[in-house]
């Protein structure tokens, strides 16, 4: 029988603060977790994601600009991120998208930036990780008016069922993180229950959204086990499968 592993395909850890990033790495191989992708959220992130997947065989990264912090976009930035992903463990521009829930009064900001990213990524043949909150049919219309080739991954998903099935339809995968395990997190239950396995990948998210029962503490790249176990309990199937189908997804899009 082939052994099972997993990949967190977002998880910050230059931003845990409790638990020293060697310790971080060797929790999650003990746990089963053979690889890890780190995102960029500002411009001061970029250079710790590149020491970061310089320095350990298992990590990855994604190098890209939140839409929380638009307003610190600068147009040499796609110079700058073109020459670093030409090392091969740059594997995707994240995390980009679009946030209406902190701030509206730079959207067109986040939006112009958003496309930005996007027409990068198709330059680089790299694949989206994107953050959507509160945004999901400005997301969905930005995604499907300006992308021509990259992946796309509905990164921490937060939307409907009815949703997920329009932006599987179209290709796209869903992030699926520690907020499945919450008693009150209907839709994602929902969502990792009817959309298709092949089209799911796990992710943390840490430092933030523990899985139950660490909720409330740092999370970090050792807890998605709990989100694999979560689906598996979900669906009636074992957590093999899940490792295993969520695994090869994510083996695929990123191309590692």
């Amino acid at each position: 029988m082939m052994e099972t592993y997993l990949i967190d395909t977002h998880s910050h850890i230059n931003m845990i603060k409790e638990t020293g990033i060697d310790e971080v790495i060797q929790n999650a191989e003990k746990n089963g977790v053979r690889k890890i992708i780190v995102p960029a959220a500002e411009p001061k992130d970029i250079p710790q994601v590149m020491e970061l997947v310089n320095r350990y065989e298992n990590v990855y990264g994604f190098l890209g600009i939140h839409p929380s912090d638009a307003k610190q976009w600068r147009d040499d930035l796609i110079e700058e991120i073109t020459e670093l992903a030409k090392n091969k463990k740059i594997v995707g521009i994240g995390e980009i998208g679009l946030d209406y829930y902190w701030d509206k009064s730079y959207v067109d900001i986040q939006k112009d930036v958003f496309i930005k990213q996007i027409k990068l990524a198709n330059k680089l043949n790299l694949p989206i990780d994107v953050h959507d909150r509160d945004a999901h049919q400005d997301t969905f219309n930005i995604i499907q008016e300006h992308n021509q080739n990259s992946k796309v991954i509905m990164h921490c998903y937060s939307g409907s069922l009815e949703f997920a099935k329009k932006c599987v339809k179209a290709g796209y995968y869903i992030g699926i993180g520690g907020v499945i395990t919450f008693k009150n997190a209907v839709k994602i239950k929902e969502v990792a229950k009817h959309i298709p396995l092949e089209h799911i990948l796990l992710e943390t998210d840490a430092p933030f959204l523990s899985p139950v029962p660490f909720r409330g503490k740092e999370n970090q790249p050792a807890y998605v086990k709990y989100v694999a176990q979560e689906i598996a309990d979900l669906r009636g199937i074992s957590y093999e499968e899940v490792a295993s189908v969520t695994t090869r997804n994510a083996e695929e899009v990123f191309g590692i």
